[in-house]
């Protein structure tokens, strides 16, 4: 029994380890899929998002993935700037959900707007990567 509990204790960390590194690839991945959203990069961009997703801009504006990038290869859509203030990361297997803080600014139909959004996003882990699922955003003061 107690070879048991010592095993526990030696093993814990590492669990607590392997979280921390999973967590840690969703939110650079979220970071790569700002960067290709600001270059306007859509054949790197498609590759972050999921062909089931469905974006909710703060303006209450729905997209699929097809509208999504179609918005911003036509510059309908400009993201200029996109950090992250902070984040929280909860992993369920494949599936990673964020509830974070972000600054955006860019353009909408040629007209300018900056915004500090909390968020959510869901993410499925596919093909080495983390994908967009869901995109819900809310404008803060």
């Amino acid at each position: 029994m107690r070879c048991w509990i010592l095993l526990l204790l030696l093993l814990t960390p590492f669990a607590g380890s392997a979280q921390s590194s999973k967590n840690a690839a969703v939110l650079q991945d979220e970071l790569q899929r700002f960067d290709a959203m600001m270059r306007r990069d859509t054949v790197e961009l498609k590759r972050w998002l999921s062909d089931d997703l469905i974006y909710r801009h703060s303006n209450g504006l729905l997209e699929d993935k097809q509208g999504h990038l179609k918005a911003i290869a036509s510059g309908t859509l400009v993201y200029e700037h996109m950090t992250r203030d902070s984040a929280q990361v909860q992993c369920y297997g494949r599936t990673a959900i964020i509830n974070g803080i972000a600054r955006v600014r860019g353009r909408l139909q040629h007209t300018p707007f900056e915004v500090r959004l909390s968020y959510l996003a869901v993410y499925r882990k596919k093909g080495g990567r983390w994908q967009l699922l869901r995109w819900q955003s809310t404008r803060l003061p």
